[in-house]
């Protein structure tokens, strides 16, 4: 099957400037990698076309000649035109990927979205302890306040003793014989790439003796109490970050995050939609026709609001800034109040008397508005 064209496969014209050959190959790149599409033929295939057409046209020798002859540039017999770039995937040479010298960058970089950071990281990055989770349940004042409180988790800690490396104190340490002492193993494949050494742990050491206090493990179990603040505004599924309150590292390694997770227990009356908040108050036939004067709970306390003359039952009246603090601060919501006319009840024979004097001097019917 005939390749297809080079600047087709980047979906780029011809005359493309480098930054965007760059561009388009680090989309393309990142949408077919192997490692995005684990045994997806096609995606590796697609991948391999890829690279091959970013290695011509990243190279500013290869790519005047693939302009001048097309694939024949690199067809076997070429002499000077030089060698057909690719020959399989497996057999795809990244090494021809000359991304420093046209200022393209190393291919690690353009790649670096796969694996969430750039270049390799160190021991002590690799070894960091595990985040923490811990649901909390708090009432709805104080997710709207805020406060600070105080909870108990039951969590490893670095051990006292040994201060985390597991070592017996003035015991010596070893250079580590799996990785050489350099906290990590190299794993070979398309793309090379390294982990945490097993045996040590990314420390590159390990102990002669172990510490007695915790059996050469640098850390220890048990229940810690600790204080957290809960800002204003939280709401139920909200993440406070307790930054080096999670699982100690091993071997001194730094420790993960405590996340704590809100839970907001319901209000009685109030009903909370983003940082705004919603309740029902019922009020009579009078003060919906006369106008009054009614009290309305919010977040707090009562407050009082004026009903007009003349409204209408479900209508809603706002509240400016009686609603939740913004989380991230700058104000905060509003509070709706919507109004329900309820109808009198164990009504004595004057009062009947009286609504049907008022239907006879007032005979509008509301239903025939409506069409």
């Amino acid at each position: 099957m005939a390749k297809r064209d080079y600047y087709q496969v980047l979906g780029l014209r011809r005359g493309a400037s480098d930054s965007e050959i760059k561009r388009a190959y680090r989309k393309l790149a990142r949408k077919h990698h192997p490692d995005v599409n684990p045994g997806d033929k096609g995606a590796e295939a697609r991948f391999k076309e890829v690279s091959e057409a970013y290695e011509v046209l990243s190279d500013p020798e290869k790519r005047r000649r693939y302009d001048q002859f097309g694939h024949d540039a690199f067809a076997p017999g070429a002499g000077a035109r030089g060698p057909e770039p690719g020959g399989g995937f497996g057999g795809f040479d990244f090494s021809g990927v000359d991304l420093g010298a046209g200022g393209f960058g190393d291919l690690s970089d353009i790649l670096s979205d796969f694996f969430g950071q750039r270049g390799q990281p160190g021991p002590s990055e690799a070894s960091q302890g595990g985040d923490l989770h811990y649901s909390l349940d708090i009432d709805f004042e104080d997710a709207i306040r805020g406060r600070t409180t105080e909870i108990s988790i039951q969590k490893h800690s670095r051990c006292g003793t040994c201060r985390g490396s597991g070592a017996r104190p003035g015991s010596a340490l070893d250079s580590c014989p799996d990785c050489g002492g350099s906290g990590r193993r190299v794993r070979s494949g398309l793309l090379r790439s390294s982990q945490p050494c097993p045996r040590c742990q990314g420390n590159g050491k390990i102990s002669r003796e172990a510490c007695t206090a915790c059996g050469g493990h640098g850390r220890t179990f048990g229940t810690e109490r600790i204080s957290v603040k809960i800002p204003a505004g939280v709401d139920t599924g909200s993440r406070i970050r307790l930054q080096g309150m999670g699982e100690p590292g091993p071997n001194g390694a730094p420790p993960g995050d405590l996340y704590i997770v809100t839970r907001v227990r319901p209000h009685p009356l109030l009903e909370r939609r983003g940082d705004n908040l919603y309740v029902e108050i019922p009020i009579t036939i009078a003060e919906a026709a006369l106008g009054a004067k009614i009290e309305v709970p919010t977040i707090d306390g009562t407050t009082t609001m004026r009903i007009p003359p003349e409204t209408s039952s479900g209508q809603v009246f706002r509240l400016r800034g009686k609603g939740v603090p913004h989380l991230k601060g700058g104000g905060q919501g509003d509070q709706f109040v919507t109004v329900k006319i309820v109808a009198p009840r164990n009504l004595d024979a004057r009062s009947q008397e009286l609504l049907r004097e008022f239907a006879r001097l007032n005979p509008e019917d509301p239903r025939r508005r409506r069409g």
